[in-house]
């Protein structure tokens, strides 16, 4: 059997320098310090989760000629120096847009702790929740329209934590089908689901004037969001067919395909923060042939979404990010797979104000560790806010007032930045 038991569990469990010196500070560092003190690059985030683990050797980071090559060639993009896989081919068109981190120095190499780390910057904790990126971008940014400020395709996004459930994602299981929670069930007329909804308010508001509870304010609050999103002529923007059958064979017709046509149409309405779930990257055994699959998928949607975003203009406020919770080992092992390896690996971004055609930092010759410039994970994440002119430092107080930062320390990638 392939792949990894805890990968699975956990799945479960995620479903129910520089120009010059100034003051004796270097770019990095005044980056570092700047919190909110600069103009916001970026108003939208889409993040692509790859779960399992993603190959960076396989993927933007390949090493020809090594002995952990396997079985891909690398391919020129459109920026000169710049290689990725050849899985790429129609991504490697778009380098202009974007750039790649091949230095990533992960520490956990368990499913679990590497997705938790990699998605809120923290390590596991007992008994207390840290908030995702896309919960703190809904915490910390105006929402924008009727649709939720966090929408998370084909998996459960990040949980919100002790930033409350006003912060938790928006779940959209399938894209492009309708949500049957969103509409009145099968025979109930508007009229008469109306009035159901106007008599569960009258119960609710005899209910808290003598009892006020934490789970039910919780409760109140996404059954008033799911009314109001039911009700908002936006909900058009899940209506795929909209689209034409040309733009939507460009994305792909598959399930990754429509949950990126998805991510630039909400995009496009003012969702500040889209996730794009896809797995499939536990790549123990036939590793190759399973790359080359997850290539024919991913390869035309990104390249559609980068272009399309860049023909409207939106990229230049848009930030696209790809993360998985680390990579897989330059060693092929005896099945023909690689295995865990959170050492190092890569990221590709793209848009919101971040230079294209930029590799940061580097790996070793084989891809074991990284050379140069290693990237931390929360650099990551203090990069994302950095953008969204969010200041990642900042103090949040958990139900049990202990002062928590929105990201685990950690520096924006200066070098990113124009």
């Amino acid at each position: 059997m392939s792949g990894c038991f805890d990968y699975r569990v956990s799945r479960r469990s995620m479903l129910g320098a520089s120009t010059g010196l100034f003051l004796g500070l270097g770019v990095k560092q005044l980056v570092a310090r700047a919190g909110t003190d600069h103009k916001a690059s970026a108003e939208h985030v889409i993040l692509f989760w790859n779960g399992g683990g993603m190959s960076h050797i396989d993927t933007f980071d390949p090493k020809p000629g090594r002995p952990t090559q396997g079985e891909f060639n690398p391919i020129d993009t459109t920026v000169p120096g710049m290689q990725v896989s050849e899985i790429f081919p129609q991504l490697a068109k778009q380098a202009k847009h974007f750039s790649l981190i091949r230095s990533i120095a992960g520490t956990n190499g368990d499913h679990g702790r590497g997705t938790y780390q990699l998605q809120t910057s923290y390590n596991v904790f007992p008994n207390l929740t840290h908030p995702g990126l896309g919960n703190i971008v809904t915490n910390e940014l105006e929402q924008i329209g009727d649709l939720p400020s966090f929408v998370s395709i084909s998996g459960q996004g990040t949980r919100a934590g002790y930033l409350g459930q006003k912060c938790e994602a928006f779940y959209v299981g399938r894209p492009g089908e309708k949500d049957p929670y969103l509409a009145f069930p099968e025979g109930i007329t508007n009229l008469r689901g109306n009035k159901r909804l106007e008599a569960l308010a009258k119960i609710n508001s005899r209910f808290t004037s003598s009892a006020q509870a934490e789970q039910f304010d919780a409760t109140s609050t996404a059954t008033q969001d799911a009314v109001r999103l039911m009700r908002s002529p936006a909900l058009e923007a899940f209506e795929l067919q909209n689209e034409s059958a040309e733009t939507r064979e460009r994305y792909g017709v598959n399930e990754f395909g429509r949950g990126c046509l998805l991510a630039r149409r909400l995009v496009e309405k003012g969702v500040r923060f889209v996730q794009v779930n896809r797995g499939g990257f536990d790549v123990h055994m036939n590793a190759f042939p399973a790359m080359e699959n997850h290539g024919e998928i991913m390869d035309p949607a990104l390249a559609a979404l980068i272009s399309d975003l860049a023909a409207s203009g939106l990229l230049a406020k848009t930030l696209i990010i790809t993360l998985s919770e680390f990579g897989r080992t330059p060693k092929i092992n005896k099945d023909a797979g690689r295995d865990h390896h959170a050492s190092v690996f890569s990221a590709l971004i793209a848009g919101g104000g971040i230079k294209g055609g930029t590799v940061i930092g580097s790996s070793d010759e084989d891809g074991y560790k990284p050379k140069d410039r290693p990237v931390e994970v929360p650099d990551i994440h203090a990069t994302v806010c950095h953008a969204l002119g969010i200041n990642p430092a900042k103090e949040v107080a958990t139900p049990l007032q202990r002062p928590l930062k929105l990201v685990d320390g950690g520096t924006p990638v200066a070098e990113l930045f124009a």
